[in-house]
């Protein structure tokens, strides 16, 4: 198989729980949790399904979203059950393959894990290598909950002041990440490669083996090839080091979110903070010493360094994304044409205007429109935005 997009390095089985605050505030009576719980480090370990309901509520008090990895795939499961919800495919590659389906743009993946429902869901122009010998199934559970959700814990109430999402996970064959032998051979031919999904993997001796044999396939793509790498919620940040180590070089297009971002940065990033931001970007830019920094954020997407101007890129990512978070699984290049003609806010585009004045030279910044929308969808916002940005590219 070759393509001219190949889009790495797993996907998964994602149950995309409806929000429903009685179910969680009837588990916050059985579990005795408490608000003074909910003040403990963010990292902490999650075994069971108290620490599922202790991480999604102080997640949310915060309206931090993240991934969560899960020791007890068992409570996983029956935490999950509580809830209604709908099955569909999910990592970074894969939600970004079913973006670039929608925009008539076909792409190879590699996945690591395969079922039934995930030959249903992937959309007809992907094609796909899979590592696994066998059929398994391990979803990857999904909670988002909307700005203003409510959730009672004995005398407060946990208030979430916008909408994010918690990804939980238990996901052996995303843990090992093995290769398809054929990877390398799809790599050296296409023109666009996309690499993500490490953040699954258990420790940092299987990861910096994983991101070597990577590299090695990188090292031999063509010379005009370009190399994107999608950060992820790494649930430990000497993973995110490793991978960072070993990609370095390699890597054309660094792209990340703004929780991404403010790991590295070890603090708060004040989104509309003009001098915050461009203090933020040029941090951040030589900190990873790769040519291109991408951010995508709930305000704006930037793009710095490098020799090519990305705006139209950005805002082909942007609009593909607010078209997911106002239409959800159902939106369309329709869809994705009307979010391009909504007014911006004014504090957005002053932002915008004034990050690339501070900055200057090899600077864009987008702004992002605020559809209005009763239910808005956080699930796979930062994907689809990746296969938007991976449609730009191509097209530029």
């Amino acid at each position: 198989m070759s393509a001219d997009v190949v889009l790495g390095m797993g996907g998964c089985v994602d149950y995309e729980v409806a929000w429903d605050a009685a179910v969680l505030e009837a588990l916050a009576v059985e579990h005795a949790i408490t608000t003074a719980e909910l003040d403990a480090p963010a990292a902490g370990t999650v075994v069971g399904e108290r620490d599922i309901v202790l991480a999604l509520l102080a997640q949310m008090r915060g309206g931090h979203g993240g991934e969560r990895f899960v020791e007890d795939p068992t409570a996983l499961l029956t935490f999950a059950r509580r809830f209604r919800s709908v099955v569909s495919l999910g990592g970074s590659s894969v939600r970004a393959a079913v973006a670039l389906d929608r925009l008539a743009v076909p792409s190879l993946l590699h996945l690591v894990s395969i079922d039934d429902d995930v030959r249903r869901l992937l959309p007809s122009s992907a094609e796909y290598l899979c590592s696994a010998d066998a059929d398994s199934t391990d979803p990857h559970v999904i909670v988002q909950y909307p700005a203003g959700a409510r959730v009672r814990v004995g005398e407060a109430e946990v208030v979430a002041p916008r909408p994010n999402r918690l990804i939980l996970v238990n996901d052996p064959p995303n843990a090992e990440l093995r290769l398809h032998p054929g990877l390398g051979e799809a790599i050296a031919h296409a023109e666009m490669i996309v690499v993500s999904g490490f953040n699954s993997m258990p420790g940092v001796d299987a990861i910096r083996e994983r991101t070597r044999q990577v590299r090695e396939h990188l090292d031999a793509r063509r010379r005009e090839a370009l190399v994107v790498y999608e950060d992820a919620g790494f649930h430990h940040d000497e993973q995110r080091q490793v991978v960072l180590a070993e990609l370095v070089g390699a890597i054309d297009i660094w792209s990340m979110n703004e929780d991404e971002a403010q790991h590295y940065l070890g603090h708060e990033l004040v989104l509309l903070d003009p001098e915050a931001v461009a203090g933020a970007v040029l941090e951040l830019h030589a900190l990873l010493g790769v040519p291109t920094l991408v951010i995508h954020t709930r305000d704006w997407a930037l793009a710095y360094g490098g020799d090519a101007d990305l705006r139209e890129a950005l805002r082909a990512g942007v609009l593909t994304a607010t078209a997911r978070f106002a239409h959800g699984d159902d939106w369309t290049p329709e869809d994705r044409d009307a979010v391009g003609t909504l007014p911006i806010e004014a504090d957005v585009t002053e932002v915008a205007r004034r990050v690339e004045q501070l900055i200057g030279g090899a600077i864009a910044m987008v702004p992002i429109p605020r559809p209005r929308t009763e239910r808005p969808t956080t699930i796979g916002l930062g994907d689809t935005f990746l296969g938007g940005l991976v449609a730009g590219l191509v097209g530029r």
